[in-house]
């Protein structure tokens, strides 16, 4: 659907000229005065059906399309704002092609569908799949559901402890390995390139969901991941008015697999979406560093104040795996920092939560992260409520462990209400 090649494509070399221009000026609009008028920026193209001249013309477009071929014929197969999208991140994240969801959760069912595809098979035959145990909540409801229903196995490792992960790989055999970059809500980074490197010896092939950590921060594909995902609702869009998900691809076979099930599921992405997720990529990098600036600020405030019993996040020298954090992200270390309430007297936990959420006035008690607000997100009745209490008590989510997702607000602010809101806890 472009007539870019990859090469072409990906001509600027830095991350933040690449979130700008990628997936741009793909399409002309027409002609004026006998030259193809190109758009700066894509449009809408509110369109469902295409024509090409004719019955003629209509079968052989679909004849490509069903080959592979880019060719717009109905926008479940294609839509120009939405490939346009897919380019972006093709380049973005340097894989072989991209497909667009109507959410991250359709984006994900997808890659695991295709990472469990053998070559020159049109089924899935996923047998076992090894997933991290801290993954999000609604994500453990899928594999379950809709793997565990249909005989897969589902063993779960703390992406963490490399040996136990090795040790799972020789016992289970599995056909995909699905880990978060960085997981929800503990916020435990995965070392993907020996991830990679142990589930490819082991004949497998690995999934990343890297929502939370954004290809600013790491891209997946050039550690060794099949496929990464993005939950494009979250920092891709950014400003918490676009549902979407994404994958991309390391090789042809895969991606060819993507749409294929895309198609057949009818989970394309919408143009509208798409338009405002392709907005809000351009000015993902410089979100990114406020947030982590930002993040980090509000970690270290966190740190020393007597309401709040422990603090996780990446860029403090407490988290188990900060070092590592500063080699692997360039010492930016994202806009998520999760942190647990301290005990009360005179209420439970769960009581003192809810009372501390209820005294904010800037931040967000809502459900979502990775957009311009700061949210705060209660894990125990939002992302993982569906988890079982001793599976989350086991993991080290309490019921007074928080998730704030931190916004380019101006820090003394979000500190400020944050310091009024555990005031109202004495």
């Amino acid at each position: 659907m472009s007539n870019l090649t990859a090469t072409e494509q990906r001509a600027p070399a830095q991350l933040a000229t690449r979130l700008v221009h990628a997936g741009e000026r793909l399409t002309g609009t027409g002609t004026q005065n006998g030259q193809c008028a190109i758009p700066t920026s894509t449009p809408i193209f509110a369109t469902t059906t295409f024509l090409h001249g004719g019955a003629t013309g209509l079968d052989s477009a679909f004849e490509r399309a069903e080959q592979g071929e880019d060719e717009y014929v109905y926008t479940r197969y294609g839509n120009p704002t939405v490939v346009a999208l897919e380019t972006a991140m093709a380049d973005i994240e340097q894989g072989r092609g991209a497909v667009a969801a109507a959410s991250g959760m359709a984006a994900l069912y997808l890659a695991v569908l295709a990472a469990g595809t053998p070559p020159g098979s049109n089924e899935p035959q996923v047998r076992h799949i090894l997933a991290s145990q801290d993954l999000y909540g609604s994500t453990h409801g899928l594999l379950r559901r809709f793997f565990g229903s249909n005989n897969v196995g589902l063993t779960l490792f703390d992406v963490a402890d490399l040996k136990a992960f090795k040790q799972a790989l020789d016992e289970h055999e599995p056909d995909v390995v699905l880990i978060e970059s960085l997981s929800n809500p503990l916020l435990k980074l995965a070392d993907i390139e020996t991830i990679a490197e142990l589930t490819h010896a082991a004949g497998a092939r690995l999934v990343v969901d890297a929502t939370m950590t954004t290809p600013v921060l790491q891209q997946s594909l050039k550690l060794g991941a099949d496929i990464v995902v993005h939950s494009a609702t979250k920092y891709l869009s950014g400003h918490a008015d676009a549902m979407g998900g994404i994958l991309v691809a390391r090789t042809g076979f895969m991606l060819d697999t993507a749409r294929s099930y895309s198609r057949s599921l009818g989970s394309s992405l919408s143009p509208f979406e798409a338009k405002l997720i392709s907005r809000g990529i351009k000015t993902l990098e410089l979100r990114v560093k406020q947030q982590s600036a930002n993040a980090l600020a509000v970690a270290q405030w966190l740190e020393t104040q007597p309401a709040v019993a422990r603090v996780i996040y990446p860029g403090l020298t407490s988290h188990p795996q900060h070092k590592f954090a500063a080699l692997q992200w360039c010492r930016q270390f994202g806009g998520m920092l999760t942190f647990e309430l301290a005990a009360s007297p005179n209420r439970s936990l769960r009581e003192t939560t809810f009372k501390a959420m209820d005294a904010l006035k800037l931040i967000l008690p809502a459900t979502s992260l990775g957009d311009i607000y700061t949210v705060m997100t209660y894990p125990s009745i939002s992302s993982h409520r569906d988890v079982k209490p001793e599976v989350l008590l086991s993991q080290g989510v309490t019921d007074g462990t928080l998730r704030l997702s931190v916004g380019i607000e101006a820090v003394e602010d979000i500190v400020a209400d944050l310091e009024q809101a555990f005031s109202t806890l004495v």
